[in-house]
């Protein structure tokens, strides 16, 4: 079984990136993110949780190499005015003149063009090379990647939710000139597709490594993020890169995976539900009291 690339194009945007992507929000120490990058992830992503160790191992990587990482931050600012001192307190932390990725993040509805046009601005003046965008309503996505200045899109994709196979990728610009890059999260489902009290008795468990090379293989999709918080979790992120893509097989295996376990907690939230609304007095079906 051949591995992945070490580097993909990153759409038309102009970046090379690897297939995996680190993300900040875990606990990573600051010495692993050095290692993942000595490894060849190239895409660190300082996301909501923004750790100081991790900061400090990628300013140790952009002493020695700014231009071979690929560094993203994400703004969840709604308004216009906050977005610039957002990227510019990302930018003193992280040490660096400009980020390769902002992500214009969390947005349903296409953001408005007043959000847009600060990230535009940010780029004009070289303190962000791409715009991302990012949410949660799928449909949207590829309306998203159509938006003017746009050069690629974050989507939740795993074995657990699929439905960006339907909804998001066949309906993506596919001219070489904007076709957008696609960054996948939440690869394990949050840790679901790996909790022994969810995952059938009659298949096998999956690895965390299953659940990115789950995402890596779809054709349409460039890097996935690893939320991995210690060394063992970074060490099977990075598994997954030389076990390469899934088989036929093994994509069908992680599919009936993937529809059991969300078929399993949704049942278990239900029950975890109805119980609260039993200790706070009321069953699902009564009606509040005037």
């Amino acid at each position: 079984m051949s591995s992945f690339p070490k580097l993909r194009a990153f759409g038309s945007s102009g970046l090379q990136v690897s297939p995996l992507g680190l993300g900040s929000s875990y606990g990573l120490p600051g010495r692993e993110v050095e290692r993942a990058f000595d490894s060849g992830v190239n895409l660190m992503f300082w996301g909501l949780r923004r750790r100081s160790d991790f900061a400090k191992g990628i300013r140790e990587i952009a002493k020695k190499d700014r231009e071979g990482m690929v560094l993203c931050a994400q703004t969840y600012s709604r308004a216009a005015s906050l977005v610039a001192p957002s990227v510019e307190s990302a930018l003193r932390t992280l040490k660096t003149p400009y980020l390769d990725v902002l992500c214009v993040a969390w947005w349903d509805e296409e953001p408005p063009e007043r959000i847009l046009d600060a990230a535009r601005v940010l780029r004009e003046a070289g303190k962000i090379r791409t715009i991302m965008l990012s949410g949660h309503h799928r449909p949207n996505l590829p309306l998203f990647a159509r938006v003017a200045g746009v050069d690629s899109i974050m989507v939740r994709y795993n074995a657990g939710h699929p439905g960006a196979e339907k909804d998001v990728f066949p309906l993506l610009p596919t001219d070489a000139d904007d076709h957008p890059g696609v960054l996948a999260f939440t690869a394990t489902r949050w840790g679901t597709l790996l909790d022994p009290r969810l995952l059938p008795k009659d298949e096998r468990a999956p690895r965390a490594s299953d659940c990115y090379r789950f995402a890596l293989s779809s054709p349409h999709v460039h890097a996935s993020l690893c939320g991995a918080k210690d060394a063992n979790e970074l060490t099977e992120g990075l598994a997954a890169i030389e076990r390469g893509p899934l088989s036929v097989e093994e994509r069908s295996w992680m599919l009936r995976v993937g529809a059991h376990v969300k078929k399993g907690q949704n049942a278990q939230q239900r029950v975890l539900g109805a119980i609260d609304r039993v200790k706070n007095g009321f069953c699902a079906t009564a009606q509040p009291q005037a």
